[in-house]
């Protein structure tokens, strides 16, 4: 079956074996589609812009019982930003059970996120007969918000093609009062902008011994000199030393959020959570306080590798081409037109937020935590056993630092355990070897790569372009997507069954005559997670476990109070026990309850006898 639609579309190689020879003619393929083994329904092997990909959403959530969709935001360019709530009629309202939340591509170049979030909400969705999905239906509430970056994962469909994580929020990213007037420029006319090498004998870098597509930074100690400096392809259209600093669109919300926020950086916002977006991501979490667990598919991973023992996460790595061509711009927020006021001027100066804190002097008040509370990683630990032993992924591709991640803000403000993957891993032939950086490593994948080829540049005289293709080291080819898409959906039903789950499991009541009974009760964690990680209670995030006894205060007459709490209950069967001595009348029906705020309600009722 071939589905017809008048928009545009993305269908990467079918193999990552033919990369190389398809460098230029990777997209507008021909959609296909492929029966999921598991739910029976179909999956698309294409990459979807946003009008085919909301079109697909609302075809999948509309034929099912178990979903539903609605607008969560608008994005700066005007596109909506959905969210998708998955659960069936149980014991409790969807917001008082136990929730999961999965975001997909907060970064736009990383635009497999939203399809492994759109395949996982298939696979439940399809699966509604199979027993673990129904329970955690019925038991839990899945809130998906598939595509949070719409207006940056849009670069991947255009006439030209460039990897863009930033929204479309118009910035002066240089600080010359003029906003988004040096874009990219598709210098060699290929309908992609890589980057540009350009022989220099003061630049820092030179080609790789190893392999001439890649460079290196030259080091002095080892008696090398620089040869080359390495740009963003394109010009110098606003004519200020730069290129291609200022294009459309400005802020990477995974970049914008509150914990480790990137000040002063590019692509990090103005200030914290300055997007509608990420905006509408806190408040929609603030206001559900029964989310109890965050998934979300980006650039930095803690799930292949869970924290250390110290609580770090590790296995950097970033593209150091990218990065050599970004340090290109490392002076642009010195240099700005400050003396004029340009026609196109928009909006005023755009300043960076001021970071109190970091200078602080540190016996003033307790530091944010930047590493994992050590009672924590046993169970990112755990969970990250769990991820691999369903996706069958052990390895990492890209993986940045975690610097004003969502996932991070999960786990550092909003107390809970919080998860981030980039889904997939490039796969090396057996003969291979990564060459220990992750472009050697991309290489020996098989990943395009557009080869060096000179080109006459305006203002630099004759340059190479080349470099990755766009989009190509941060999603996977397109035709794994079901593949991978189905594995995550598996890995979400996973998770969602390790939230913690109180119930009242014990009563008793005891008559000592004379209208005086004792009442005992335990309450009992049935999930995997506690009530509250230990980083959860130090943040003071997570409520306590609330267990009241439905009598007067003056009838107790000793034991527990009416109200008592408990910071943690450890999962996997732990219990807490509660007994109070009141004043009663034989007959007489008393109520109690729990409530955890991530771990759900329960009641019951005893008789006074």
């Amino acid at each position: 079956m071939v589905r017809k639609r008048r928009v545009r579309r993305l269908g990467l190689p079918d193999a990552w074996s033919t990369w190389a020879a398809a460098a230029a003619t990777v997209f507008l393929a021909v959609a296909v589609v492929f029966a999921s083994p598991d739910a029976g329904e179909a999956q698309v092997a294409e990459y979807l812009d946003h009008e085919a990909f909301g079109q697909e959403l609302r075809s999948v959530v509309d034929g099912s019982d178990a979903a539903s969709v609605s607008v969560m935001a608008t994005s700066p360019g005007g596109r909506d930003v959905w969210m998708v709530e998955l659960s069936l009629p149980g014991a409790l309202d969807p917001g008082d059970r136990p929730a999961l939340l999965v975001v997909g591509s907060l970064e736009g170049d990383h635009v497999a996120g939203s399809h492994f979030a759109l395949e996982a909400i298939r696979h439940i969705v399809g699966s509604t007969d199979d027993e673990a999905v129904r329970t955690m239906l019925t038991d839990n509430t899945v809130y998906v918000v598939p595509r949070a970056n719409p207006d940056g994962v849009e670069a991947m469909f255009g006439s030209v093609r460039w990897n863009r994580s930033t929204n479309g929020r118009a910035m002066d990213d240089d600080n010359d009062g003029r906003m988004d007037e040096d874009a990219p420029d598709d210098l060699n006319g290929d309908g992609m902008v890589t980057l540009m090498r350009v022989m220099d004998s003061e630049g820092p870098f030179m080609v790789h011994s190893d392999d001439a597509r890649l460079m290196k930074r030259a080091d002095a100690a080892a008696g090398e000199a620089g040869t080359h400096t390495v740009y963003i392809e394109g010009r110098d259209d606003d004519g200020d030393g730069f290129y291609n600093e200022d294009g459309p669109g400005g802020v990477d919300l995974n970049r914008n959020f509150q914990h480790v926020h990137p000040y002063y950086q590019r692509a990090a916002g103005p200030h914290m959570v300055s997007e509608p977006e990420s905006r509408a991501l806190i408040d929609f979490a603030v206001e559900r306080r029964n989310i109890a667990a965050v998934l979300t598919y980006g650039h930095s991973d803690n799930l292949v590798m869970p924290p250390n023992a110290r609580g770090q996460l590790g296995g950097i790595a970033t593209s150091d081409l990218h990065v050599f061509a970004m340090e290109s711009l490392d002076e642009i927020f010195d240099v700005g037109v400050w003396s004029s006021r340009p026609s196109n001027l928009q909006g005023g100066l755009q300043l960076r937020g001021a970071q109190p804190g970091r200078d602080n002097d540190p016996n003033s008040g307790r530091r944010p935590a930047e590493t994992v509370d050590g009672d924590d990683v046993e169970y990112f630990e755990r969970v990250s056993e769990r991820y691999r032993d369903i996706t069958g992924i052990e390895s990492v591709g890209v993986n940045r630092p975690a610097e004003g991640a969502f996932f991070q803000y999960g786990y550092f403000q909003y107390g809970v355990p919080s998860f981030s993957t980039q889904g997939w891993a490039p796969e090396l032939p057996e003969d291979a070897e990564s060459g220990g950086s992750l472009d050697a490593t991309m290489l020996a994948a098989g990943v395009s790569f557009v080869e060096w080829t000179e080109v006459d540049h305006p203002d630099l005289g004759t340059v190479e372009v080349g470099g990755f293709e766009p989009h190509m080291i941060t999603n996977p080819p397109a035709d794994r997507l079901p593949e991978l898409g189905g594995a995550q959906g598996e890995f979400v039903v996973a998770l969602a069954g390790m939230l913690p789950r109180v119930r009242i499991v014990e009563t008793e009541v005891t008559a000592h005559g004379g209208g005086i009974f004792t009442v005992e009760a335990a309450v009992e964690n049935t999930g995997y997670f506690p009530s509250s990680l230990s980083h959860g209670i130090v943040a003071r995030s997570v409520d306590p476990v609330l267990v009241q006894i439905g009598v007067e205060s003056e009838a107790i007459v000793t034991g527990d109070s009416k109200s008592s709490t408990v910071a943690q209950l450890a999962g996997s069967g732990h219990r807490a026990r509660f007994s109070w001595v009141v004043r009663g009348s034989a007959g007489q029906n008393v109520e109690i309850r729990v409530r955890a705020e991530k771990g759900g309600l329960d009641s019951t009722t005893v008789t006074l006898r």
